[in-house]
């Protein structure tokens, strides 16, 4: 339907129109000239200020100096006179401190009086008699011959050890007899298995593998200085342990303890751990080591280097008395001695010639380089096929190369105590897969990385003792496999890190090294996969 129309033209009724000029009211007109005018005020009619005339005041009286009385120095009292002749005799404290004779300068001690490494440093094999082994006094020797089951060489087979290397040729029957070991050998000469797998042996004596009874009482305990060591181990021990029916767990810190307190709810006869947390367990009472026949301490002097040497004490004493202790470390000195003299009174002791110190498979080379050039550097050794260490000094340093490395296309990721226990085992992880080939680390935290197929160390930072030196050196040339350590150094720097060589008994080649020089690309370039022969 159509809509109606409006027509608004014609029926709507106009607006009434407002005439606002004629009806409206004229509003009223203000004459401001009709205002009263304001009084006028004549200043000129105030009446004047009194004019004061200053030379009416009063004069001030004048004071001559003159007449003042005279002083006279006659007039003080005379002061006593004291005769130094007079005085007593000066105490005599005992002429305790020694005097310099005139024109001798020692009052700073000479650089060069400083005490040097000695013999004493390394006290515990001057004392002991270690019998060394070479790998020549080793071939044709299996596992088999050594004493272990069936079960344990299949395992170790598995594991990629299908003969003993020297160190486990030479432990493994003393630990079998019951004897207290001491053994000394460069990390990566195998002693993980060298200790494990004699463990799982001597726990299967006289029945021990049917002792499976729910919440039982562990049997043995290894002891590491970190986590990332003891993960490590318990790797290797326990495939070893699970093929005769052994459980293993493991204990340390940094992790909530609900998994670990559950496990040992259930029964182990073998735990790998650190100090640490085990001390914490025992405190409450959730840890009883009053059957532990067995206990191992890796990297005995790392632990005391970190301060554990008092927990790992208080630890031992609450083990089984009589108990069997075997201790394996890189280097043998004045902290582990007191180990040795309390808990392994007549030890055999083990080490494996040419390993601890300067190995033939290991490479060593000093760069001297200058400050501006060394980042750059680091980038250009780094950048390789093949699996590079880089060591810093500091957390934040770590952090500063890794970004650089990664701005650079280099794949690389960071170790160090900042990081959480999660993020720590997923960067080892990741360079172990090869996902990653560079991983940049601090001491304390690198101290658990084992991985066979690094080829490459790169010290950023030289250490400051031999001891670090070797264990980090330690982390190439792993089994037999070749490997480079290359350090950077300032020149001012080239004397300390000869005597520190010196004290390690290694021997390594001075360069002076600029970015993009020959040397750099032989070291980068020059470890070939061919040549990760064992």
């Amino acid at each position: 339907t159509e809509r109606p129309a409006y027509n608004r033209g014609e029926s709507r009724t106009e607006r009434p129109a407002y005439n606002r000029g004629e009806s409206r009211t004229e509003r009223p007109a203000y004459n401001r000239g009709e205002r009263t005018e304001r009084p006028a005020f004549n200043r000129g009619e105030r009446t004047e200020r009194p004019a004061y005339n200053r030379d009416d005041r009063p004069q001030r009286p004048s004071y001559n100096r003159d007449d003042r009385p005279q002083r006279s120095s006659s007039d003080r009292p005379e002061r006593g006179s004291y005769n130094r002749d007079d005085r007593g005799p000066r105490r005599d404290f005992g002429n305790d401190r020694p005097r310099r004779d005139a024109g001798e300068k020692n009052f700073y001690p000479n650089r060069d009086a400083k005490g040097h490494f000695t013999p004493e440093d390394d006290v515990v094999l001057e004392r002991l008699e270690a019998q060394a082994t070479l790998a020549t006094d080793v071939e044709g020797v299996s596992f088999s011959d050594l004493g272990l089951g069936g079960n344990i060489v299949a395992a170790l087979a598995e594991l990629g050890a299908p003969s003993p290397f020297p160190i486990q040729a030479a432990t493994i029957p003393d630990v079998l007899a019951g004897r207290d070991v001491l053994g000394r050998g460069r990390t990566g000469s195998g002693k993980t298995i060298a200790f494990g797998a004699p463990l799982v042996e001597k726990l299967m004596e006289n029945g021990g593998g049917k002792k499976r009874a729910m919440g039982r009482k562990p049997r043995a305990l290894i002891l590491a200085p970190t986590r990332e060591l003891a993960l490590q181990i318990d790797r290797t021990v326990q495939p070893i342990a699970r093929s005769v029916g052994l459980f293993t767990t493991q204990i340390y810190g940094g992790v909530p303890q609900a998994r670990q307190v559950g496990a040992l709810q259930r029964g182990v006869d073998i735990i790998v751990g650190t100090p640490g947390r085990i001390e914490d367990l025992i405190e409450q009472g959730r840890l009883d080591l009053s059957e532990v026949t067995i206990t191992v301490l890796d990297e005995a002097d790392h632990m005391c280097d970190l301060g554990f040497l008092e927990p790992v004490q208080r630890i031992l004493r609450l083990t089984a008395p009589g108990g069997q202790k075997l201790l394996f470390s890189a280097t043998l000195d004045k902290g582990v001695a007191s180990l040795v003299k309390e808990f392994l009174p007549k030890p055999s002791v083990h080490e494996v010639a040419g390993e601890d110190q300067a190995s033939a498979t290991i490479d060593h080379r000093v760069l001297v380089v200058e400050h501006r050039d060394k980042d750059l550097l680091i980038e250009q050794l780094a950048d390789r096929n093949e699996k590079t260490l880089i060591f810093s000094r500091t957390r934040a340093y770590a952090e500063r190369l890794t970004d650089q490395l990664e701005d650079a296309g280099i794949r690389a990721v960071a170790l160090h105590g900042d990081l959480n226990q999660a993020r720590r085992t997923r960067n080892l992880a990741q360079l172990t897969s090869g996902r990653v080939n560079v991983l940049v680390a601090t001491d304390v935290a690198a101290r658990g990385i084992h991985v066979d197929d690094i080829t490459l160390v790169i010290q950023a930072d030289a250490p400051d003792e031999y001891k670090t030196y070797l264990h980090r050196s330690g982390r190439t040339g792993r089994a037999g496999k070749e490997g480079i350590v290359v350090t950077l150094i300032p020149k001012a720097r080239q004397r300390r890190m000869t005597d520190l060589l010196g004290r390690a008994e290694i021997e390594a080649d001075y360069v002076n090294a600029r970015p993009g020089d020959e040397i750099i690309e032989e070291l980068a370039g020059r470890m070939t996969n061919e040549k990760l022969t064992r």
